[in-house]
């Protein structure tokens, strides 16, 4: 079997941090969060991976050789040289994707992090007899989003209503698809949109077919969601009981701690909190709610709290780190500083207090 991860462009929703890293590389409880993806590809019998990209495929490919090797599956780029939506990239990428099996292929929207059950989907997927089956997640404010009117017993896809002002449903597609290669014949090379030009004419020939997510869905394209994702993945771990989950009188709550990391006495780590590689966490410090990535330091008695701390960044000793302040690579808070909100691009030095959120360049 193969996949499709539709990777996109610049990630501009997870600025500062993209612009160190593409988008997918960026960690995610202490992986790359394409590599959450890859590996439970892979645990389904998926044999090529393929990335449909626009924004620096050489940093992607470096990067995910290593994981080949590793995971053993094969990993290659389609890339494109304008932005093609998300089934433009499909037509584009349809020679990789299309062979004599005739096996059904994956697509996957690379910001999304659930348990992907891919194993069941492959089931359903085979049950129904349609041409495309797509994830669906129950949301609680579906007004925000495209709405999936389906039919319960079958699942059936009867039609998709975009930021309904009237309760029509509250399941929202989840941006997983498992599709028989017939359905790339529908798709032009050009700018298009699966969710509003491809689904609604399957749906309409009654060939798309929905199934109802298990356990948590996120879609952690920007910060305040990758935070709630960090929640619902390490609750998802803690169901499991997954020895992933760092336990100790330090510790609140669930988290996770690299083994190469060092955190000192009288810390209180937790609940929903991520440290990283080489990370230094000085003694007496409170972390909770954030993610603390590779070769960070935080001094003595520091805080933070809802906020993602770049690579190889500082936090000054007695510092206030708070509201969804996100530090880019290689940022320096000097000692006593408070940030509320701080969005701070790569290489610099804060030297006094942001006490409202905003952009520092």
């Amino acid at each position: 079997m193969k996949a499709l991860i539709l990777v996109g462009g610049f990630g501009t929703r997870l600025r500062p941090l993209t612009l160190s890293v593409p988008k997918p590389l960026v960690e995610f409880a202490n992986k790359p969060m394409i590599l959450h993806q890859i590996e439970a590809l892979k645990v389904v019998g998926v044999t090529e991976v393929i990335l449909a990209i626009n924004y620096q495929p050489e940093v992607m490919l470096n990067f995910l050789k290593e994981f080949e090797t590793k995971l053993g599956i094969k990993i290659t780029c389609s890339q494109e040289t304008e932005p093609l939506g998300t089934a433009g990239p499909l037509a584009l990428a349809r020679d990789k994707l299309v062979d004599d099996s005739g096996e059904p292929f994956f697509v996957l929207n690379s910001d999304v992090i659930s348990e992907y059950p891919f194993k069941e989907m492959i089931e359903f997927h085979k049950s129904h007899g349609g041409e495309a089956s797509l994830m669906v997640t129950k949301v609680d404010e579906p007004s925000k989003y495209g709405v999936v009117v389906m039919e319960e017993s079958t699942g059936q896809v009867e039609r998709f209503v975009e930021k309904p002002k009237l309760f029509v449903g509250n399941k929202i597609n989840a941006g997983i698809y498992l599709l028989d290669p017939c359905v790339l014949e529908r798709i032009q090379l050009r700018p298009t949109s699966i969710e509003k030009e491809v689904f609604p004419k399957i749906a309409a020939e009654k060939k798309l077919f929905a199934m109802v997510l298990p356990g948590f869905w996120m879609d952690i394209g920007q910060p305040r969601d990758y935070i709630t994702g960090l929640r619902l993945y390490l609750d998802s771990l803690k169901k499991i009981s997954s020895p992933k989950l760092a336990s100790g009188p330090l510790i609140v709550g669930n988290v996770i701690v690299d083994e190469t990391a060092k955190i000192g006495e009288g810390c209180l780590i937790g609940p929903d909190v991520a440290i990283g590689p080489g990370c230094v966490i000085e003694s007496g410090v409170r972390l909770s709610r954030c993610t603390v990535m590779r070769g960070v330091r935080v001094k003595k008695h520091a805080c933070i709290s809802s906020s993602i701390i770049g690579w190889h960044s500082t936090v000054g000793q007695w510092a206030r780190v708070e509201n969804m302040t996100i530090l880019g690579e290689d940022v320096h808070v000097c000692d006593e500083i408070y940030s509320n909100g701080g969005v701070v691009l790569p290489h610099k030095e804060i030297k006094s207090s942001i006490l409202k959120p905003e952009i520092v360049m």
